[in-house]
This record gives structure tokens, C-alpha cells and sequence, in this order.
């Protein structure tokens, strides 16, 4: 065991007690996709249950590659990432709990009037309050709080402190208050041409083609900075295609998948979309 690496070690000791692990490398962020399950043309999720027929042996699909398997952490494609990874995470959800996120001072004081006791991990600038339950994943629930659960990855930053308590209803209650997480792609996310424009100069199949795969694959082969990668693609896409038709509900459709498949959710996606649309006064 003295020849593995730290974060290796721990990853071990967790998938012990059932609790499902990844490596984190540099900025807190999943390893990306391998070539072969670039933009999720392998069915994506490789240890879910419904996951399609991806068998990658790589740790390529973020909170959905988490496993307990020993084998599987200490083989040689994962033992390659535990040698670049800076910390440990976790899938919440199925290890059937549930963490409130609070990302600053204010929202620890609101959680230690809101919410009841139980076990807490000091982060960075905040704290993780863990509950005993899972449900969906929520970000931004409140100013400085997110909901880590199914679908979803945390970072394992010790046990903490305190006693694991049931999930309570304020906490379920708090996502509630957030839309559903499920996309659905505008009707037509075209806008009339420009006056004295005339037919649509990019409708050559191959080159629109060529540039919804290349923005596939901007966003899958992103190491870090999420977000923004993701609302620079689509701000690139829509000022190429935003003003002359091109773009149907299926290109967008395969952005969104792109987006998620590197933990975005659907209202992150659907917020970027907005954005860059009005930036570009769309």
C-alpha cells in the first residue's frame, strides 16, 4: 500500500464503506473524456444501471464513473489518473446521502438557523452539511447553497464532525422551489435574417455539421472552467448560425448533451443559451 498515492488511498478506504469515488486532478474537475467517448457517442455513464453500452475502462464520466470496485480503482487506466488527481470525490446520491453545499459565511448562518444538526465538513469557505438520504441535485437553490446528491459529485474533505442525521423536508423543499432539471429544446431557436440578407449562406450541411461537432468537442474536451467554456461555445455557435436559420432543435439538443455530460445542468445550459443570445441581441 506505500506505493499509492494519497488520494488513492483514501479513494480505498471510502469504497470500503460503500461510498462510490472519482479523482479530482487540478481545479477541483473530473477527468474528461477519453477519444473514444468524446462527445457521448459511447452512451456516456458508464456505472449506471442505465447507462447504455459504454465499457470504458477510463475514469471519463465524472460523478457517473464512481465505483466501490477495488479492481477497477487500481487498474492501470484509473491508477494513471490517481497519479495527476489532487483530492477525492464522492457520488452522494449513491451512497444514499445528500450534502447542502453552503459556499460562504451567510449561508452557513442561514443553514444553523434553518436546518437541523447534523454532520458537517469544513470547506474552503464554507461547509458541507451531510444528511442520511438521496435525492435529485440542485445548484443555486438559495444565494451560496447547492443540493449534491444524485447525479452530482462532491469533493470528500474528512468525516467531519457531528452526528449523521435523516434528510429533512426543509432541504427537499428548497429544491422544489427550483424548476425540474429537464430540457426540453425550444421549438425554433432561429431568428429572422437580417434585413437584405438572402438565402442563408452556411445552409451547406457540411460545414454546419463541422462546426456542431467541433463545438462538441470544445466543450467534452474541457479540463477546467466549465461554465464559461460551455457559454463561449454556444455564444461562438449562435453568432455563426443564431441569425440565419441554421440551427435546429437537434444541434442544440447535442450541445446540451455535451454540457451535462461535464456536470452542467439543464438550467446552467438553458442560462448560457439565454445569455448568449442576448448578448448578441438575439
Amino acid at each position: 500500500m506505500s506505493t499509492l498515492s494519497e488520494p488513492l488511498r483514501t479513494a480505498l478506504t471510502l469504497a470500503a464503506t460503500g461510498v462510490p469515488v472519482l479523482p479530482l486532478r487540478a481545479g477541483k474537475a473530473p477527468f474528461g473524456n477519453c477519444p473514444q467517448c468524446a462527445s457521448n457517442v459511447c452512451g456516456g455513464r458508464p456505472n449506471m444501471k442505465s447507462a447504455g453500452p459504454c465499457r470504458c475502462p477510463d475514469v471519463c464520466h465524472a460523478w457517473a464513473a464512481a465505483t466501490t470496485d477495488p479492481a477497477v480503482l487500481t487498474s492501470p487506466a484509473w491508477t494513471a489518473a490517481w497519479r495527476r488527481a489532487v483530492c477525492v470525490a464522492y457520488h452522494p446520491g449513491a451512497a444514499g446521502l445528500t450534502v447542502v453545499d453552503l459556499d460562504d459565511a451567510a449561508a452557513v448562518d442561514w443553514a444553523r438557523e434553518t436546518l437541523p444538526a447534523t454532520r458537517v465538513v469544513q470547506t474552503t469557505r464554507g461547509e458541507h452539511w451531510i444528511y442520511r438520504g438521496a435525492m435529485s441535485s440542485h445548484n443555486a437553490v438559495r444565494p451560496g447553497v447547492d443540493i449534491k446528491s444524485t447525479m452530482a459529485y462532491a469533493r470528500y474533505l474528512g468525516r467531519g464532525t457531528g452526528t449523521l442525521t435523516d434528510l429533512p423536508n426543509a432541504v427537499r423543499t428548497l429544491a422544489a422551489k427550483e424548476p425540474p432539471a429537464i430540457w426540453h429544446a425550444p421549438r425554433s431557436v432561429s431568428v429572422p435574417a437580417p434585413s437584405g440578407v438572402g438565402q442563408c449562406p452556411h445552409r451547406t450541411p457540411a460545414f454546419l455539421e463541422r462546426g456542431i461537432a467541433m463545438a462538441e468537442q470544445r466543450i467534452t474536451q474541457a479540463r477546467s472552467a466549465i461554465h464559461s467554456t460551455v457559454y463561449g461555445t454556444l455564444l461562438a455557435v449562435l453568432s455563426t448560425h443564431g441569425r440565419c436559420g441554421c440551427l435546429t432543435d437537434s444541434h442544440v439538443s447535442r450541445l446540451f448533451t455535451a454540457a451535462q455530460s461535464k456536470g452542467e445542468t439543464a438550467r446552467h445550459c438553458m442560462d448560457a443559451w439565454n445569455n448568449a443570445r442576448t448578448t448578441l441581441g438575439l
